[in-house]
């Protein structure tokens, strides 16, 4: 049956939202009838893939579409095409059947399909018999869409693509094009408004800005050596073991010698090794996924499931979190479900409505960071991220995901004032869609992937952030979110406080150091000396510090010291550990030649030896988010700014913390400690190797009648280990 001409207009001006019930080959009474748009050819021939010839096709419009009966079955067809003495051969996409089965448009509809990365976006694969791209994107509310490319010359009338209606998904199979094209969505409103071209949503890798394009590529690896690394931290448990964590801007911790980002490669051959020596367990990037804008330092992404081309291919860094692994390093990426950019090539109105996001900009638009909030009571969405919770895991091997400003999406009223947010159905200001989607994305992890964690930066006193995500209030919301960790924000903003502090004034202010330790075990904390606190004017840490630069060290070495011995997991931003003097800016390397300076070279020797002594002895970690691996020694002599306390683990021999926060040394200081007998200095952060003044116990003290006399040099912690 002949389809309407208005039909077959619409075809060639592009706009048919129907291709596929046109084009390719169709059963007629006849038998097989083609019908293909083939721009330049004069004469058309029919192949099937493996070769044998089913036909000739006729010129009927002068806009390139043939028509023609062919023998055999409907299959997919390769033309010959020929003209002005060249031919080129074309494999039609129009010919293929569908790639998603019923079973994944079940899947998708009910939003629990925990495999979408390898179903929607660009896959490279092969089909029906063919290589080629399998491409699928969500937008329901599209008139149409299709793929356009450097292989179709951005011409969105090649490609338009076949909508599976129920799901809102389109899909087509294009054959005989690879991997590393550049490619985006041209997407038709349901009110006709042609959007700006889109990214892929879940493309794995992008065109490096400040071009936006999507690239078909192969996400990570195939070939890992990390089965060790995984099988070890799949039969831990990450709250009883050392956790210490370096922080890192993959674009700022070096520059190549022409001032470019390293590529992962060579990020490896230089970062990977560091860490090992500085005895730091994990490494954590700030976001790597692709994103438009360099100072957003990644939190403002438009490219969730793809590595930044800032530093090469994706594979180059699924080969970092290999090479790390099998030095025995974890890999920790910063992950950002909390907003998204306003970038027109981004997911902002993507099918001509509010699809990700939400309509309304009291529920939807974050005025701290002029970005848009995805729609989280949206099951689709929802799903979106998850998936890209679990692709991370599963694709990349990544030890553990940070997930950025979770405050910000628990309350509706974050950031906002009176008249500008909306409350929740009880009338409240809780964020219960936020919470919802928080849980899910634990639950899937942890269900999924034994051994991965999770870390919340959540800055208020929301109840039970690191509670299993099944546990229920009764009568009530589900509060708890299923974290492993949180972000201790009181810690840093108290105890940095504290030392800034002219020691002189200290006495004044001891429940600075005094009062985190009421709540240390309320959470399974991290200890966060981050990149958010030597930015923006904030000063490096070394600047923080109270006094003149002989005291600003030897105080960040008391601290560090004090930060090692306190309860909870550690982290420190690249370049403190060597003391950097200037604050972290994003466009250029950390200042290395600073460990040319001995007091430098200090710091980091100090931070090399925590980092030993922390992992090394268990009652420094095996008790991090245990109150019963804590007891106060000394909690009330502010007039000397002493603090003192025990930090214990089962079967471990217990290590006692002392911090003298004055100028002043202490001698014959009478330490409460509660076993008799030897117990051994361990670590002095003023010892001459770290740039102190050398003043110390001679290697131990002996405890007696409850106590022992000890010399507290000047601002300086000590760690004493009971020998017996």
């Amino acid at each position: 049956m002949k389809p309407p001409e208005s039909a077959i207009e619409s075809l060639l001006q592009g706009r048919n939202a129907d291709p596929f019930s046109l084009l390719g080959v169709h059963s007629g009474p006849d038998g097989s009838y083609a019908r293909a748009i083939l721009p330049g050819a004069k004469t058309v021939e029919a192949f099937s893939l493996d070769g044998r010839r089913l036909g000739m096709l006729g010129q009927v419009d002068d806009r390139f579409l043939f028509e023609g009966q062919l023998v055999g079955e409907p299959q997919p067809i390769r033309y010959r095409c020929t003209s002005g003495g060249s031919d080129w051969l074309v494999t039609d996409p129009y010919t293929f059947g569908p790639v998603l089965g019923p079973v994944d448009d079940l899947l998708i509809a009910q939003g629990t399909h925990f495999r979408l990365f390898d179903k929607l976006g660009a896959h490279i694969m092969r089909h029906e018999g063919a290589n080629g791209v399998h491409f699928a994107v969500w937008a329901p509310n599209a008139l149409l869409v299709s793929v356009v490319g450097d292989f179709n010359d951005w011409d969105p009338g090649r490609h338009v693509m076949r909508n599976r209606r129920d799901i809102g998904v389109w899909e087509i199979f294009i054959p005989d094009i690879a991997d590393y094209r550049a490619y985006k969505y041209h997407v038709v409103g349901a009110d006709g408004m042609v959007q700006p071209l889109k990214a892929d949503p879940f493309a794995f890798m992008s065109e490096i800005r400040p071009a936006t394009a999507s690239m078909t590529a192969h996400p990570a690896k195939l070939d890992w050596g990390d089965e060790a690394h995984r099988a070890h931290w799949a039969k831990v448990d990450p709250r009883k073991v050392p956790v210490s964590i370096y922080e890192v801007h993959a674009g700022s911790w070096q520059r190549d010698r022409f001032g470019w980002f390293l590529n992962w490669d060579d990020l490896a051959d230089r970062l990977i090794p560091y860490v090992v020596e500085m005895g730091f367990t994990h490494i954590e990037f700030l976001p790597i996924s692709e994103h438009p804008y360099d100072p957003s330092w990644g939190y403002q992404t438009t490219g969730l499931y793809a590595p930044s081309a800032r530093f090469g291919e994706p594979a180059g860094f699924a080969r970092f979190v290999d090479g790390a692994h099998r030095a025995g390093i974890g890999v920790i990426l910063d992950w950002v479900p909390a907003h998204f950019p306003t970038d027109d090539h981004g997911l902002v109105r993507f099918d001509g409505t509010a699809l990700y996001e939400h309509e309304d900009p009291r529920l939807g638009f974050q005025p701290d960071w002029n970005t848009l909030i995805y729609n989280f009571g949206r099951r689709e969405v929802q799903s979106f991220l998850v998936n890209n919770a679990l692709f991370w895991a599963e694709r990349y091997h990544v030890d553990a995901l940070r997930v950025d400003a979770v405050a910000s999406m628990l309350y509706r009223d974050y950031s906002r004032k009176d008249g500008e947010w909306i409350p929740n159905a009880q009338g409240g200001r809780e964020n219960w869609e936020a919470v919802d989607f928080l849980r899910a994305t634990n639950r899937a992890l942890y269900g999924q992937h034994p051994g991965v964690f999770t870390i919340a930066e959540e800055s208020t006193a929301w109840p039970g952030v690191t509670q299993p995500a099944y546990e229920v209030e009764q009568g009530g919301q589900p509060t708890s979110l299923g974290f492993g960790f949180k972000w201790n924000m009181g810690f840093m903003h108290d105890t940095l406080r504290y030392m800034a502090r002219d020691p002189v004034h200290r006495r004044y202010h001891h429940n600075d150091i005094t009062f985190g330790l009421v709540y240390a075990f309320s959470e399974n904390y991290v200890l966060p000396l981050s990149h958010d606190e030597v930015v923006h004017g904030k000063g490096s840490l070394l600047n923080k510090m109270s006094g003149d630069d002989w005291q600003k060290f030897a105080n960040l070495r008391a601290y560090y010291g004090m930060m090692w011995g306190y309860p909870g997991k550690k982290l420190l931003f690249m370049g403190q550990e060597f003391a950097q003097r200037r604050e972290w800016s994003e466009e250029r390397a950390l200042d290395w030649d600073l460990r040319d300076a001995p007091a430098h070279e200090g710091i980091r020797n100090l931070v090399k030896d925590l980092n030993r002594v922390y992992r090394e002895k268990p009652a420094l970690h095996g008790g991090d988010c245990d109150g019963d691996g804590f007891e106060w020694l000394v909690v009330d002599d502010s007039a000397n700014c002493v603090f003192a306390w025990l930090r214990k683990a089962p079967g471990a021999k217990p290590v006692a913390v002392v911090s003298n926060m004055t100028p002043a040394m202490h001698t014959d200081y009478r330490l409460p400690l509660p076993l008799p007998g030897k117990w051994n200095e361990i670590l002095n952060s003023d010892s001459p190797h770290y740039g102190g003044t050398g003043k110390g116990n001679l290697g131990h003290v002996e405890a007696v009648g409850g106590s022992a006399v000890v010399t507290l040099p000047p601002l300086a912690t000590l760690m004493f280990e009971y020998e017996g």
